[in-house]
């Protein structure tokens, strides 16, 4: 699948995703990057806390199929991205979801902050129906 065109740090943040590879993804981040994931809930702060944030997640799921972006824009150092999420559960059934992640690249280009905007409900209704 190709990715649209985007700058390095947020090609490694969905490539990452894709192979949960929570090291990798994480360190698209900077050491003080922040992650709201979603937006609205307590923001992951630090490259630490989100990749032990990102590794928690993984173990959920066979396979963590990972976030597909569909769209992106670039507009300076801020970057809008479309995607689609996808899962399998432990007891096989399928998760998927949407949503919008909004970046902020420091001076080096690693993801200073991103928000990540889907309906979070949505997400948990798929886990609660495969429990």
């Amino acid at each position: 699948m190709t990715f649209p065109a985007m700058p390095p740090a947020i090609l490694q943040f969905f490539r990452a995703s894709q192979e949960g590879d929570a090291d990798t993804w994480a360190e698209a981040f900077a050491e003080n990057g922040v992650f709201h994931d979603p937006i609205g809930t307590p923001p992951i702060t630090g490259r630490t806390a989100i990749r032990d944030f990102i590794a928690s997640v993984l173990p959920n799921f066979h396979p963590f199929l990972g976030l597909t972006p569909v769209e992106a824009y670039t507009v300076g150092n801020h970057v809008a991205v479309s995607w689609h999420g996808a899962a399998v559960t432990l007891d096989g059934s399928p998760v998927n979801w949407s949503g919008i992640n909004i970046y902020e690249l420091d001076d080096i280009g690693l993801i200073r902050e991103a928000k990540a905007y889907f309906n979070q409900s949505v997400f948990k209704a798929q886990l609660g129906a495969a429990s």
